[in-house]
């Protein structure tokens, strides 16, 4: 049976320590069927649909799509990077963007026969919705901006029969509030602390999303 990992970091295995480690390898393992990766770090929206979408081959069994999250984080930064404000109309096209790549790739790959899982986007600020402590730019309105972006996961999944791991859930408290998001340990001594490089999931962050998956096929 064949298995694909479509989206961004949240599925590959190098912030979880290496080779055989991240979540989409770690749920290959535990059901005993074959990987195909092609999600890619940092990856958008955009990225998925035109990259990785038509490699999809044949009739696979499962399929995991994460998108969404980098598309924020590239809106988040821009004007920062020229001493902006973040600018949140900008967010808000950001997300609609994004529910139109939804819409273009959830067919297709519910035209596989397989069973498609998406995911929610965390949130590494765990609720508070500030990681300038960081070196993140602050950005009010951002928790409403990501709360509009996983409604519309949700959604995009009821329309086209997908199921859906809330991941944005699982890992509250998990993230700034359990510990410092900046190391790169992929195994640190504290396994509350799920993150690592400000936004990735380390070792534990994997195993959490291969259980919140899990979870969403046996629902």
């Amino acid at each position: 049976m064949a298995y694909y990992a479509l989206g961004d970091s949240i599925s590959i295995d190098d912030y979880a320590g290496g080779p055989g480690l991240g979540a989409a390898s770690l749920l290959a393992d535990d059901l005993g069927i074959d990987l195909t990766m092609l999600a890619r770090d940092g990856a958008t929206s955009d990225d998925v649909v035109r990259y990785q979408l038509d490699k999809v081959e044949g009739r696979p069994a499962l399929i995991t799509l994460t998108m969404g999250g980098n598309d924020l984080l590239t809106t988040l930064f821009a004007p920062a990077k020229v001493g902006l404000p973040p600018d949140l109309d900008a967010a808000h096209r950001t997300v609609a963007q994004v529910a139109t790549n939804y819409a273009i790739a959830l067919p297709a790959l519910t035209a596989t026969g397989a069973r498609v899982v998406l995911s929610t986007v965390y949130d590494p600020t765990d609720g508070t919705g500030d990681l300038s402590w960081v070196g993140l730019p602050a950005w009010e309105g951002g928790l409403e901006v990501l709360a509009a972006l996983n409604a519309m996961i949700r959604d995009a999944a009821a329309r086209h029969g997908a199921a859906v791991a809330d991941l944005h859930a699982a890992f509250l408290g998990h993230g700034a509030e359990a510990g410092d998001v900046t190391g790169a340990e992929p195994r640190p001594d504290n396994r509350d602390l799920w993150l690592c490089g400000h936004i990735e999931p380390n070792a534990w962050g994997a195993g959490a999303v291969r259980d919140t998956w899990r979870a969403a096929l046996r629902g």
